[in-house]
């Protein structure tokens, strides 16, 4: 294959156990994983956690383990929640392994050979909560007289030595990259946003930490641990192979695009890049930033119990369903929430009705009327060619709108191409043509098998096994799944299974 497609989400903070936001972003990862997978594409899809910093340490020490065996519990809990979401992912890194702590070593001699790294003592505001520095301009006192970040969390003052990165160097550099691709930070709200923080004037970096060890060795420097974002950051070159530029996955970078939510843009729109600039290495081609949820229109907080563990959530309402709810309800760049109420609706009308009756409605006239076997194309009227366009031309606008991870989008194509058809069977009753044109009702059933073929085929990334199943009914092959294959019609008389429905509606238990 020569397209590759790289794809990441962030490295998971170990801090806390995952919630739907982390099953969010690693959904949406996969679906672009799957998809390019099925369009041909060698695909690299990377996720993982996040395991040094001081915030780990405490949170190891309140639960009374060491850091590593308490990362090692939470690591496994977050792979653990990725399986059971679905996603394909093909490596799951840890920044605690042995190739990462040497890739981060290498990146940081680099950097510091090409000029970049200088020792000195940092003197500011440090919030624990988000391993992150912050100056007084971006912080909010509160009535007791405490200072908060902009996120909320508490910060200290914090005054040790520490290595800086020449961050101010790049800040030209870095305006220059945002203006000559538009499209390296989307949605274009959030690309705003970074361009006038650079443009606000880039202060160097504090990029070691002396008052704690547990993180990785600054080189040369053993009583310094490296900033916890320039250690996090090298993850996905890590992956990579990297330093050995003639390991084989090193063909993969640079990332096609970098998954993160909104609030950690900052790190990898303004310091990944600026990193990579320093020690010549080649940039990521897109950072894509998320939104969050909220439930039933609140934030979700721990102190508020609404914070929605995803593996319950598939629980109740079925896998394929929470991964279509996911996609399905929001702009990936924007706010969303999540309610019982709108999900429900979501899989009862969209799902059970809209797809699954189409399918079960063709399906069955195909076992009743055409001896359980996939019938024959003839002649097309009018109203049967607009549907075949109409399928032929979905591969190509999903292309489109996923390719910028507009995933609610690409949803709605396929739903204006289930509304057709949903129409088409209604207008052209092949269960009336029975008596009066069998030849044509043959015709019109093949149309709507062919149809509901693609839409099965187009879906598998966002509801893989829901769609599996969907294609053993219409006898599709397991080498047949691919985008590609939907040139090569199947042949009539190809014999399909009873039909049995794919998505159940949900029913309210009883009180």
């Amino acid at each position: 294959m020569s397209r590759r497609y790289y794809i990441t989400t962030p490295i998971y903070y170990v801090n806390g156990a995952p919630h739907i936001g982390h099953a969010y972003t690693s959904i949406a990862a996969d679906v672009m994983a799957r998809f390019k997978r099925l369009d041909g594409y060698d695909v690299f899809f990377l996720t993982g956690t996040d395991e040094h910093g001081q915030k780990v340490e405490r949170a190891a020490a309140e639960a009374g383990l060491d850091p590593q065996s308490f990362t090692d519990k939470v690591s496994a809990d977050f792979r653990d929640m990725a399986l059971k979401m679905g996603v394909s992912f093909d490596d799951y890194i840890r920044t605690t392994e042995e190739r990462h702590k040497k890739s981060s070593m290498e990146l940081w001699r680099r950097i510091d050979a090409a000029g970049f790294i200088y020792l000195g003592h940092y003197e500011g505001w440090y919030a624990v909560r988000d391993e992150a520095f912050y100056d007084e301009a971006e912080l909010t006192t509160r009535p007791d007289g405490s200072k908060v970040a902009p996120s909320g969390a508490p910060v200290a003052w914090v005054r040790e030595p520490s290595y800086f990165f020449k961050l101010s160097a790049f800040q030209d550099k870095l305006l220059e990259l945002y203006e000559s691709q538009p499209d390296f930070i989307t949605p274009a709200g959030r690309r705003n946003e970074v361009i006038s923080f650079v443009r606000g004037g880039l202060r160097d970096l504090s990029i070691s930490r002396t008052t704690f060890n547990w993180g990785i060795p600054v080189p040369g420097a053993p009583d310094h641990v490296m900033y916890v974002w320039l250690d996090a950051l090298q993850n996905y070159v890590t992956a990579c192979g990297f330093p050995d530029e003639s390991a084989a996955r090193w063909r993969f970078w640079p990332a096609d695009v970098h998954m993160v939510g909104k609030d950690i843009i900052r790190f990898h729109a303004v310091y990944w890049p600026a990193f990579l600039m320093a020690a010549g290495i080649a940039l990521p081609r897109r950072i894509a930033s998320h939104g969050w949820w909220t439930v039933e229109g609140e934030k979700m907080s721990k102190s508020l119990g609404n914070v929605i563990e995803p593996r319950k959530l598939v629980e109740t309402y079925g896998l394929d369903q929470v991964r279509y709810f996911l996609m399905r309800e929001k702009p990936f760049g924007g706010d969303g929430t999540i309610s019982h109420q709108a999900l429900v609706t979501r899989v009862n009308v969209e799902l059970a009705n809209d797809l699954g009756n189409l399918a079960q409605r063709t399906l069955t006239l195909i076992a009743r009327n055409c001896d359980g076997a996939l019938p024959a194309l003839g002649a097309l009227s009018e109203d049967d060619a607009e549907l075949v366009r109409a399928t032929g031309a979905l591969p190509a606008s999903m292309r489109e709108k996923l390719d910028y991870q507009l995933f609610n989008e690409a949803l709605e194509e396929v739903w204006k191409l289930v509304r057709a058809a949903n129409s088409y069977i209604d207008r052209q009753a092949p269960w009336a043509l029975r008596r009066t044109d069998p030849a044509r009702m043959a015709t019109v059933l093949r149309v709507l098998a062919d149809t509901l073929r693609a839409l099965a085929t187009l879906l598998q990334p966002f509801m893989p096994g829901a769609m599996g199943r969907m294609l053993d009914q219409l006898g599709v092959p397991a080498d047949a799944r691919r985008i590609a294959a939907l040139a090569a019609p199947l042949p009539p008389g190809t014999p399909l299974p009873p039909p049995e429905g794919v998505f159940p509606r949900y029913v309210e238990p009883a009180a």
